[in-house]
């Protein structure tokens, strides 16, 4: 059976090339755009962005294809719960490792992605608490499902027809961490863009590590679903992190 839908299968294989191909459209597109975002505070386009990741199966596979990329009921749904709070975790672990190396200053990366939040200096606990929960709601279902059904789906899955499941959460893994150099590591400080080699190079490990532990859960629950808890999970305890400690 075929993956691809019969038009795009006239112009791909299912293989690392397609793979290589949506990284370099969607993942370039999208390191331009946050950096963008970054110096004009504007974030609309990102979401489009996060949308177009989350089509992406739809637009491209056939049923068969979105099974095969994980798109199925969990198999364990005990793990859905586990990738959720070790998710959780390991993102309070970075929270620790950046607040003990720089402190709250902008090489810190809470710090620095916490600024795109616009948290009033002077406010209420009630509207702490009011804002903290939307922007916790929102960063527990866009970035996750958009992002999981881009790198851990369809990415990973077309990596894998080529070189294996092992080799392809590698290749998806450096694609995630890679593109998240524009949210830390080129940073946009006072009116110029510069770069924290020795903070990026961390926060890059950490995206990394954190995007193979998404796709094992994604393993062990059966379903990208796996994968999309674990990150929801992540997303809460950064969340979390910068409205409360920091």
């Amino acid at each position: 059976m075929q993956e691809l839908r019969p038009f795009w299968a006239k112009f791909f294989k299912f293989n690392w090339e397609f793979a290589l191909v949506l990284v370099l459209v969607v993942c370039v597109t999208r390191f331009i755009l946050v950096l963008d975002a970054n110096q004009s505070g504007n974030y609309g386009l990102i979401g489009i962005v996060m949308l177009l990741s989350a089509i992406t199966p739809f637009l491209f596979l056939t049923r068969y294809g979105r099974k095969k990329i994980g798109m199925v009921k969990p198999t364990k749904y005990a793990a859905l719960l586990i990738a959720f709070v070790t998710g959780l975790i390991f993102s309070l672990i970075l929270h620790y490792l950046g607040h003990y190396l720089y402190g709250t200053t902008f090489q810190n990366w809470y710090a620095y992605i916490g600024k795109s939040y616009n948290i009033p200096v002077v406010i209420t606990e009630r509207d702490k608490a009011v804002l903290f929960s939307i922007m916790a709601g929102t960063g527990m279902i866009f970035s996750p499902v958009g992002e999981e059904l881009f790198f851990r789906g369809i990415v990973h899955s077309a990596f894998a027809k080529s070189i294996g499941d092992s080799r392809a959460s590698v290749a998806d893994s450096t694609a995630f961490a890679l593109t998240h150099i524009s949210h830390f590591g080129l940073v946009y400080l006072n009116s110029q863009l510069g770069f924290y080699p020795v903070p990026a190079l961390i926060w890059v490990v950490g995206m990394f590590l954190v995007s193979l532990m998404f796709f094992v859960f994604k393993k062990n629950s059966g379903s990208i679903l796996g994968a999309i808890m674990c990150h929801a999970g992540f997303n809460l305890g950064m969340i979390y992190a910068i409205f409360y400690l920091m």
